[in-house]
């Protein structure tokens, strides 16, 4: 005869023909314990910190206390810390584009004077407006921030 167990500790026959024969009987939490493997920790596990382990956190998060007594996790990022230890001063420097815009403006203030002073020719106040529309164009390029960025050097 078989018998079996439901999980309210009623005996039942599995064939009837058969009499029923008194059977341990389970209960449920003793069933659930027998049915867990070996690797999971019971509920009373606890973790015991070894003598060589440090007080510090060995992971990327940590928790730590914040201003009002709960606690908050941090994420301590350690290329965040590698890049704020590494921080170097460097300069910016704009001389050699300064430099050609004022070569610029000194050329067109010189062209400007030369149209004055050859207001007679008419062939050549022509070729110096050619000249002067070309430095205007230039500088007008040239004059602004984004020029300067572009040609500085970083050091």
């Amino acid at each position: 005869m078989e018998t079996g167990v439901i999980q309210n500790s009623t005996v039942f026959q599995k064939n009837p023909s058969e009499p029923a024969m008194a059977s341990p009987v389970r209960s449920l939490e003793d069933r659930d314990n027998t049915d867990k493997p070996a690797s999971l920790p019971s509920p009373h596990d606890e973790y015991i910190k070894s003598e060589n382990s440090s007080d510090t956190a060995s992971g990327l998060y940590k928790v730590v206390p914040d201003e009002d007594g709960s606690y908050k996790i941090l994420y301590d990022d350690p290329k965040a810390e590698a890049s704020k230890s590494s921080e170097e001063e460097c300069t910016v420097n704009t001389d050699k584009a300064d430099r050609e815009i004022e070569k610029l403006k000194e050329k067109k203030e010189q062209l400007e004077q030369q149209i004055n002073s050859a207001s007679g020719d008419e062939g050549k106040v022509r070729e110096l407006e050619k000249k002067l529309a070309a430095v205007e164009k230039e500088l007008a390029q040239k004059d602004n921030d984004a020029y300067r960025r572009q040609n500085a050097v970083i050091s």
